[in-house]
């Protein structure tokens, strides 16, 4: 009976075994399948990975297409030229690929305010801030749209940077339009080393001119000549200043002024009848109302300024590490017609504007 038993026990573990073996059997065959697709997944992955890439070069930065918000603070000739100079430098690399939302804000530093909000709300890939206000418009404005500058004097004074070191850092750079001030002093002792009052007449608006004119007057003092500031706020009270200047003074100094480019019409009026030679900050200054002035080239900047917009939209430049760019060279000019009026011989080495 026992051995029966253990007879009917044996042969209930084999058919144990055998189901046990045929679930292992089963498991195999599930092993061997899994692999196969183990090995198909990477096979996707790879063919996926290499379509992807070849992809990739299709979105390139010469198959986008750019726009650009121009925020010039008013139309004269210095500004326009750099507003020129800088479309001309990305037309030239991009073509019809870049489209301008070219905006003046006619003077008014609360209109290039609006303008920026409106690039802003608008989502344009880079924005020029032509000019001192309009620069200080766009930082206020945003700081994440990349902003370059041009037509601005001192990017310290004008964003209030304190020991500015050439690198505004962020998300703005540009160029800058300061032409040597040491140079145009040494300028008005060549052309009028008899003169003893100078006038310096610039907008208190704009704090680049405050810079220009008080830098400039250490210059002067330096070589003796007695200097007097001539401040005027807007257009409004720009004659009566210019009248009062006049009246005191040898010669007038005007820096890069935005206010006095666009009413130089006016200021030679009152300046030539009254036989007072002006010294200009820059040539189209120079041309209404000046006799001389030692001046870089708007277009020259403006063209600089686009090409840093290139290297910033197509070549991912990082614009936090790039310093502010300065004019490459200085001419001395002078403006025949005034010259003539005020029988002021001008030495060999200057060059009539329009020449």
């Amino acid at each position: 009976m026992k051995k029966a038993l253990v007879l009917l026990l044996t042969v209930a573990m084999a058919g144990t075994l055998a189901a046990c073996g045929g679930s292992g059997k089963d498991t195999g065959e599930s092993q061997e399948a899994a692999p196969a697709v183990e090995a198909e997944a990477p096979a996707e992955s790879e063919a996926d990975a290499p379509a992807a890439e070849a992809e990739a070069p299709a979105e390139t930065d010469s198959d986008a297409s750019y726009t650009i918000g121009i925020c010039q603070l008013v139309q004269h000739e210095a500004l326009d030229t750099a507003t020129q100079g800088f479309k001309d430098a990305l037309t030239e690399v991009l073509g019809d690929k870049v489209t301008f939302d070219e905006q003046n804000a006619q003077g008014d530093a609360n209109t290039c305010s609006t303008i920026i909000n409106g690039f802003v709300s608008s989502n344009v890939d880079l924005i020029l801030a032509n000019a001192t206000p309009a620069l200080q418009a766009a930082a206020a404005g945003t700081n994440e749209i990349p902003i370059l500058g041009t037509s601005v004097t001192e990017y310290g004074v004008a964003l209030e940077i304190p020991d500015f070191n050439g690198t505004v850092g962020g998300n703005i750079s540009g160029t800058s339009d300061l032409a040597p001030l040491d140079g145009q002093a040494d300028m008005l002792q060549e052309l009028f080393p008899d003169a003893k009052n100078i006038g310096l007449l610039y907008c208190s608006a704009e704090a680049n001119s405050q810079y220009q004119v008080d830098t400039i007057k250490t210059f002067l003092e330096e070589k003796g000549y007695t200097c007097e500031y001539y401040a005027f706020s807007d257009s409004n009270d720009l004659s009566s200043v210019v009248t009062s200047a006049v009246s005191a003074v040898d010669v007038i100094y005007v820096p890069t002024d935005n206010t006095a480019a666009s009413n130089a019409e006016l200021i030679n009026n009152i300046c030539l009848p009254a036989q007072i030679p002006v010294i200009a900050g820059e040539e189209g200054i120079c041309a209404g109302c000046g006799v001389a002035t030692l001046s870089i080239s708007y277009y020259d900047i403006g063209v600089a300024t686009g090409k840093m917009a290139v290297k910033i939209l197509t070549e991912g430049a990082d614009i936090s590490t790039m310093p502010v760019e300065y004019a490459p060279q200085f001419v001395k000019k002078y403006n025949a017609a005034n010259c003539e009026a005020l029988n002021i011989t001008v030495p060999d080495g200057y060059v009539a504007i329009g020449e």
